[in-house]
């Protein structure tokens, strides 16, 4: 969801500081305004800052934070569409549309393992090469793929090869830009 909500944070708040991908705590008290609200994670604008607030932290926003998760079963065979079903909650937090939309990831691959379980291998890339939020959003990506029942491992890797362009969006991600 895209909005632009004004809230006072209830607490400390632990934060990123976009583009930079620097770590910052946003003090209690403080005023945002809540830019964008999507895969779970926040986009704050405060006093000449743009901050990512993760779900664990929305309690400082006023939302509530409890979830609910289910045991995670790593044995077994895997939903490769489960697997992009949880990419596309994945989030550039200064772009409203998700990774795989924008075509930000290269390739899949879902590995089965001797030992049981399996891994998946996933190549992204990012919209800009001096990006300092890739990180967090490959963490995003991994985070959510370790999920998926019958994933035991999972490793993504960042890659510069073919260097991301507009045209590797999907038609829905051009459309929800005003691109087309």
């Amino acid at each position: 969801m895209n909005y632009n909500q004004s809230t006072t944070l209830t607490r400390d708040c632990p934060a990123i500081m976009i583009p930079a991908g620097t770590h910052m705590v946003i003090p209690a008290g403080t005023e945002v305004t809540i830019t964008q609200s999507l895969g779970g994670t926040y986009t704050v604008m405060g006093s000449g800052y743009l901050a990512r607030i993760d779900s664990k932290d929305a309690d400082a926003l006023g939302f509530d934070t409890a979830q609910k998760t289910a045991p995670i079963v790593i044995d077994g065979p895997v939903d490769e569409k489960a697997i992009w079903d949880q990419m596309k909650m994945c989030y550039d937090p200064e772009i409203p549309v998700n990774v795989v939309d924008l075509g930000l990831i290269y390739d899949c691959k879902v590995i089965p393992l001797e030992e049981g379980g399996n891994k998946v291998d996933v190549k992204m890339t990012l919209t800009a090469p001096g990006c300092g939020m890739g990180g967090v959003i490959a963490g995003d990506v991994e985070q959510r793929i370790r999920t998926v029942p019958g994933v035991s491992d999972v490793h993504v890797e960042v890659v510069w090869d073919p260097i991301w362009n507009q045209s590797m969006m999907s038609d829905a991600a051009r459309l929800q830009l005003g691109l087309m």
